[in-house]
């Protein structure tokens, strides 16, 4: 082998090995300015336009826990709901997010200074393991939409166990929130109408399936929307 080729060669091997490790997030990934532009855009820039867009309305706010030591999973309508729910909780949120979106270097920088972190929702990797862990350590909170990708208002349908496979792994509650109305656009202030009800804290177990089905009828309750189990 040549020098060029040796050199070619280890650049497509570093190339694949950042590729690789792009969704690891160190506990120092989550440092203070990424805590403050994340406030500033989903505490102030969206909250502004919710409640004057919207008419946002949150309920339930009393079942926050004090810890962060949970999983946040809420159901997904809109690219309007991740902000809204790092919005109404009293805690910085570190979101997964599906990896096809991190090609795009304009969005990869938007999420990667939001604390948002790329995975592949096929397989649960190794590095992805390893930047749950290391959340923990942060102060942040792990959020997660179930249905894996946006879905019609009415039903809760392809709930995938990915969340609750995270939570038997750290050993940790659920905390479901359910969103209604981010569905809807608008372009005439006060016409629309959003409605976010947090419940109460799902309680670990070993049963990945219980915890799955727990999160589904906590949000048909909280939504309205029919939770529609997957057939086991």
């Amino acid at each position: 082998m040549t020098v060029e080729e040796l050199t070619e060669s280890k650049k497509v091997v570093k190339k694949e090995e950042e590729k690789s490790s792009e969704s690891y997030r160190k506990p120092s990934f989550y440092n203070k300015a990424r805590k403050i532009f994340q406030y500033l855009v989903t505490h102030v820039g969206y909250q502004i336009m919710y409640r004057i867009m919207y008419r946002l309305e949150v309920y339930g706010k009393e079942n926050l826990p004090e810890h962060s030591d949970y999983i946040i999973a809420a159901n997904h309508l809109s690219t309007l709901d991740p902000p809204l729910v790092c919005g109404i909780v009293n805690k910085s949120v570190a979101y997964m997010a599906k990896k096809e979106l991190f090609d795009h270097p304009l969005l990869r920088w938007w999420l990667n200074w939001l604390g948002a972190f790329a995975v592949d929702r096929d397989k649960l990797s190794f590095s992805t393991v390893k930047t749950v862990m290391s959340i923990k350590q942060t102060g942040w909170v792990l959020g997660i939409f179930p249905q894996g990708k946006r879905q019609d208002a009415g039903k809760i349908t392809d709930v995938t166990k990915g969340f609750a496979t995270i939570a038997k792994k750290k050993k940790c509650g659920i905390l479901p929130i359910g969103i209604v109305g981010t569905d809807k656009k608008v372009k005439i202030p006060f016409t629309g109408k959003i409605v976010a009800r947090i419940g109460k804290l799902i309680p670990y177990s070993d049963d990945i399936q219980e915890m799955v089905d727990a999160w589904g009828y906590a949000i048909q309750d909280l939504t309205g929307y029919e939770y529609i189990p997957n057939k086991k």
